[in-house]
C-alpha cells in the first residue's frame, strides 16, 4: 500500500484520536487501554511514550502530555529521571509516575561505555521496578549486560541508531552481536533510523521475531541518512504495513512514540501521530 494513500485512507480515523485531547482519559485509551464493554482487541501490543519526546519539559509536564493523548505507558529518558539519582529519589519519581496513572515500563536510551555504567543502569532499573532497559552498550560490554539480565530478570533492548552510528547502525547489526545470548537480550526497533539505513521496518521486525523487545514509533521525511522527523503518516514509512506485521508476529510489548520534531512544543505533533496510529489500528482491527 502506498503510504500517501494509506494516510488518506486512515486519516479520518486518526483525526478522531487527535481530537481525543478534549475527551476524558478513561474514554480515549484505545489500545492503551480502555475499550467498550464487550469489545475484544486483536492488537496484542500497547502504545506508549518515549519521554525523550518531551525532553524540553520536566517530568510532571511530560506525564500530563502523555495523559492528554491517552498513553498509559512510558519509557523514561534520564532527563526525566537522572541516572545519578539515589534509590530513594528513583522510588519517589516512580511513585509520582504511577500516581499519575502511568506505568514506567522502560528506561533509556542509556549509553554504556564502561562496566560501571552497565552496573549503574541495571541498579537504576531495579530501584524503579522498571522491566526493560533500552541501551547502547559498547560491544565488549555485551557479556556483562547478558550476565546482569540473567541475574536480575530485567530485559535489555539494544537500540539501532541509523547510518553513521559506529556501534548499531541497523537492527541486523544488533541481532548479529547478540546471537546465542539469553532471549531477554534483544532489540529496541527504532523504525525511523531503520528506514534511514535503507531497511524496511516491517522486514526488520520479522527478522527480530522473539528478540523484538521494544519499538520506537515515528516517521521520517525520506529513506536516507538525511531523513528528518515528521508527524506519523506524513512521512515515507509504511506505518500500516509495520503495524500489521507487529500484529502478525503477536508482539506483546510496547510501541512507544518517540516524536523528535518540535522539541519545544511536541504536543500537537504527538497528538496527530497518536491519532493517526490509532486510526490505522482501528481499521486493521476491523479487517481482522
Amino acid at each position: 500500500m502506498d503510504n500517501r494513500s494509506s494516510r488518506r485512507d486512515f486519516f479520518k480515523r486518526g483525526f478522531a484520536g487527535a481530537a481525543a485531547l478534549a475527551v476524558p482519559p478513561a474514554a480515549r485509551r484505545l489500545f492503551g487501554r480502555t475499550r467498550p464493554a464487550g469489545s475484544a482487541s486483536r492488537v496484542p501490543f500497547t502504545l506508549g511514550l518515549a519521554s525523550y519526546t518531551c525532553r524540553e519539559f520536566g517530568l510532571d509536564d511530560t506525564l500530563a502530555m502523555a495523559r492528554r493523548v491517552g498513553l498509559a505507558r512510558i519509557s523514561l529518558k534520564d532527563v526525566h529521571l537522572p541516572l545519578t539519582a539515589s534509590d530513594a529519589e528513583i522510588a519517589a519519581s516512580v511513585a509520582r509516575i504511577r500516581g499519575a496513572g502511568l506505568v514506567p515500563y522502560g528506561c533509556g536510551v542509556i549509553y554504556m561505555k564502561t562496566p560501571a555504567e552497565v552496573e549503574r543502569a541495571f541498579a537504576y532499573a531495579k530501584a524503579g521496578g522498571i522491566g526493560t532497559i533500552i541501551g547502547v552498550p559498547d560491544h565488549e560490554l555485551l557479556p556483562l549486560a547478558e550476565k546482569k539480565v540473567r541475574g536480575s530478570g530485567i530485559k535489555f533492548a539494544i537500540h539501532n541508531h541509523g547510518p553513521g552510528d559506529p556501534l548499531y547502525p541497523t537492527p541486523g547489526s544488533v541481532l548479529e552481536r547478540i546471537k546465542g545470548m539469553d532471549p531477554r537480550v534483544g532489540l529496541c526497533l527504532d523504525i525511523g533510523h531503520c528506514l534511514r539505513a535503507g531497511i524496511d521496518p516491517a522486514e526488520a521486525a520479522e527478522a527480530a521475531a522473539a528478540r523484538l523487545l521494544d519499538v520506537h514509533l515515528k516517521d521520517v521525511t525520506e529513506a536516507s541518512k538525511d531523513g528528518g522527523p515528521v508527524e506519523a503518516g506524513r512521512g515515507v514509512i509504511d506505518i500500516p504495513r509495520f503495524l500489521r506485521t507487529l500484529i502478525k508476529l503477536g508482539y506483546r510489548g510496547t510501541a512507544s512514540f518517540e516524536y523528535e520534531k518540535d522539541g519545544k512544543d511536541p504536543l500537537p505533533g504527538l497528538a496527530e501521530s497518536a491519532g493517526y496510529v490509532r486510526g490505522v489500528l482501528a481499521a486493521l482491527q476491523e479487517a481482522l
